[in-house]
């Protein structure tokens, strides 16, 4: 054995002469793992963008179909001859008459109120004390009594004189509409702003739901 041989080695590791025994390194499987984790995320990343320009060039298959619901969904939007078909069927006020009956203690109070309304142009029927099923038992401002046929017009143009009032119907057959003055009417709305309401009442028109 030769002296530079190291204790405890021989055989194939033996040292002779001038040659060494060549020590491998272990493989770095560390980096080869680590590169093929690698292509993978690559790989990846460009099928992702693949789909993406796909879905912004082309439409995705869901938003082609929330789009197509939502046109679906949403109602077509009222034409101006619709809106003034609207305003035309409304009735004027000289075309509505008006009984108004007081079923409050206050005495006087029917004939104020139909005097007022009868200068705002509507026709005034009967006026005196509320019929006994509504004297001293209407709370609110009143109560707008009439047809089921009034509930599409005249209860709408009158109610535009005064807030708060409730709408009924009963079985008459006639055109007329009942004003019951309630417990905490005062007066009719200003007739400014009654003129006002009246009028955008008039220039309205149906709506679409949500937003198209």
């Amino acid at each position: 054995m030769s002296m530079l041989t190291p204790p405890g080695m021989g055989g194939k590791y033996r040292i002779t002469g001038d040659k060494y025994p060549r020590m491998r390194r272990p493989r770095r499987r560390g980096r080869l793992l680590l590169a093929a984790v690698a292509a993978v995320v690559a790989l990846g990343l460009i099928g992702w963008g693949t789909v993406q320009l796909i879905d912004v060039f082309g439409g995705s298959d869901d938003a082609k179909k929330e789009t197509a619901a939502a046109k679906h969904d949403c109602p077509p939007s009222p034409s101006p001859s619709t809106a003034a078909a609207v305003a035309a069927a409304l009735p004027k006020p000289a075309q509505i008459t008006v009984n108004v009956y007081n079923a409050t203690p206050r005495g006087g109070l029917a004939k104020e109120t139909a005097d007022e309304l009868k200068k705002r142009g509507f026709a005034i029927g009967k006026v005196g004390n509320a019929p006994e099923e509504y004297d001293k038992k209407v709370t609110g401002n009143g109560i707008l009594l009439g047809a089921p046929g009034a509930t599409r017009g005249a209860f709408s143009v009158l109610g535009t004189q005064l807030k708060g009032a409730a709408q009924k119907t009963d079985a008459r057959t006639t055109p007329d509409v009942d004003l019951i003055l309630g417990s905490t009417f005062q007066t009719l709305d200003p007739a400014q702003q009654a003129t006002a309401a009246l009028a955008a009442l008039g220039n309205s028109a149906p709506q679409p739901s949500g937003k198209c």
